[in-house]
């Protein structure tokens, strides 16, 4: 229980800091949890994958008609097979390469911050279909094996001719998507663990008031100092999971 509620803590910590930022939320709980080692990344990316349906479900009622649908169909359509061959690696990776899990991890939350924070010039025109499906397979990847699907679709979306709401809106089906797909795997093959559930449930409290301080109570910085601030702590979480892994091989 007090690892449970430790968790708990850490995704309130996140839901603030996304709620204010607009990401962050899988990075900081994924990648402080397994630097604490809480839990394993496995676990923790079900008990994301959870709240994120539960978020997703109740974001996006009635909000169907901001969504751009033909990149949007040619994102899932990669985002549902890679995955679950995303899940099929993590399943090999936790039990023959923990280490080599870690450092993929922190790789990618260290992505994350400094792709977000240099941010690409928004084209003039769509991408193609193709853009977005390959886009679509690293997000189901990510997603599959971290349960952080963020990074490819955000640096995807945030170059596209978008407005910010339709941008949002299918970040949400996305992520959601990818969180239905994993949960519905690991239900079939008998691996969706009570103890996740029963941590979601628990962290949701702590979701809707994380939530509801930060629309009412922003910390009293600028946004931009808030997002370097978010950047600097996902690149030394990320930094903390790598060289564990660099000093045992070297």
């Amino acid at each position: 229980m007090p690892t449970t509620l430790l968790i708990a803590l850490i995704i309130g910590l996140g839901t603030y800091f996304q709620t204010v930022t607009g990401f962050g939320l899988a990075m900081i709980v994924i990648g402080l949890s397994s630097l604490l080692k809480l839990a394993p990344v496995a676990f923790l990316a079900t008990v994301i994958s959870l709240l994120t349906i539960v978020n997703g479900t109740v974001a996006l009622r009635g909000k169907h008609h901001l969504i751009h649908w033909p990149s949007t169909w040619a994102v899932l359509a990669g985002v549902v097979p890679s995955t679950v061959a995303g899940l099929m690696l993590l399943d090999y990776l936790s039990s023959q390469a923990s280490l080599l899990l870690e450092f993929l991890l922190g790789l990618v939350i260290m992505y994350s911050g400094i792709s977000y924070a240099l941010k690409s010039p928004v084209r003039s025109r769509m991408s193609g279909s193709l853009s977005f499906f390959l886009s679509g397979v690293l997000t189901g990847l990510c997603g599959g094996l971290f349960g952080i699907p963020g990074p490819p679709i955000i640096f995807q979306l945030y170059r596209q001719p978008l407005e910010f709401p339709t941008v949002r809106h299918m970040l949400l089906l996305i992520f959601s998507t990818t969180s239905a797909v994993r949960c519905a795997h690991e239900w079939a093959i008998g691996e969706l663990q009570t103890s996740a559930i029963w941590t979601a449930a628990i962290a949701m409290p702590l979701v809707m008031l994380a939530t509801w301080i930060a629309q009412r109570h922003p910390p009293p910085v600028r946004p931009s100092t808030l997002q370097r601030l978010t950047l600097i702590i996902l690149v030394l979480i990320g930094l903390s999971l790598c060289l564990p892994a660099l000093k045992a091989w070297l």
